[in-house]
């Protein structure tokens, strides 16, 4: 697990289109940045993701990268109108929750399918908010049972929120965690998580590092959490902004590497759309950090103190 990874919900058209070129674009940059951990999943541009990663890898050599993707919906023909969705002009499929058993099996054979591969690194169970019950009784043991026979590698869980994550870790014998977005210059409610997660060896994975694009640039994009950013996170993210730019240091830049400097984090995902998003972000990660520009922004310990 390298120090940054690619997310590629964007390499799925959140929010905007991007072609098969700037994504094959986007991959190539990341291998060339050293990014060796790829994450994807099912959800993202229903499907869409997966394939463009997969084209995107293939050739390259699979033992030198990991592969992460997801399991808790699977992609199926839409049975009456369609729901909006945050992905541009996706497949004709859209995302199902379903943590069944039969569930798991079909969502990473059809991952396996649409990525080109015959195995899959680490497979987490993906945004169980409102299904903890059928999550814990059949998605995490099929899982479990996967992993014991070899047919995977690492379990893990992915979400938003940091509560249910806490309940898995401490109940179930997960190899690491994805956490978006609690773990953020603008939002530490993670940090039990962050603290289990050393205690008990699991490895984790941070995303929502930039909290959806107010800690890129909170002039040029006011979106937190993927909604309009409320007036006062807005005012703070911008005097962190000025805070970073007196120490002559981009605010994306403390973003990522206060993300990365958290005990127990193992890889921070970055979600570029482009190679030039790319190669900016691996950039951020080796800006040198001042002393004093911790406590300027208000978090001089790990914890936020």
């Amino acid at each position: 697990m390298t120090t940054l990874g690619l997310g590629t919900a964007p390499l799925g058209n959140l929010f905007a289109e991007v072609s098969d070129e700037q994504a094959q674009a986007a991959v190539d940059a990341a291998w060339e940045c050293g990014v060796r951990f790829f994450d994807t999943a099912p959800q993202y541009g229903h499907g869409l993701s997966e394939v463009r990663l997969g084209a995107a890898l293939k050739g390259l050599p699979r033992d030198e990268f990991t592969l992460c993707t997801k399991v808790g919906r699977v992609l199926r023909p839409p049975a009456g109108p369609r729901s909006p969705s945050a992905f541009a002009n996706v497949p004709p499929v859209d995302p199902v929750f379903d943590f069944t058993r039969d569930g798991v099996l079909a969502s990473l054979e059809e991952s396996m399918q649409r990525l080109q591969v015959d195995r899959i690194d680490i497979v987490h169970v993906h945004d169980p908010d409102h299904h903890e019950s059928v999550a814990r009784d059949e998605a995490f043991p099929t899982l479990f049972e996967l992993r014991d026979q070899g047919v995977i590698g690492k379990v893990g869980c992915g979400m938003n929120q940091w509560q249910m994550l806490q309940r898995f870790v401490t109940d179930l014998p997960l190899d690491c965690v994805l956490l978006a977005g609690r773990w953020s210059l603008l939002d530490r409610s993670g940090a039990p998580l962050l603290e289990l997660c050393t205690q008990r060896g699991v490895e984790t994975v941070l995303g929502g590092v930039f909290n959806s694009g107010l800690l890129a640039d909170p002039f040029a994009n006011d979106t937190f959490d993927y909604s309009q950013a409320p007036p006062e996170l807005l005012t703070q993210a911008r005097e962190m902004a000025a805070a970073c730019a007196s120490f002559g240091v981009p605010l994306a830049a403390a973003a990522i590497q206060f993300a990365l400097r958290a005990p127990g984090v193992a890889t921070v995902l970055v979600g570029a759309r482009s190679a030039d998003e790319m190669r900016a972000d691996a950039g951020y990660a080796t800006v040198p950090i001042p002393d004093g520009l911790w406590s300027a922004l208000g978090v001089d310990a790990w914890l936020g103190e």
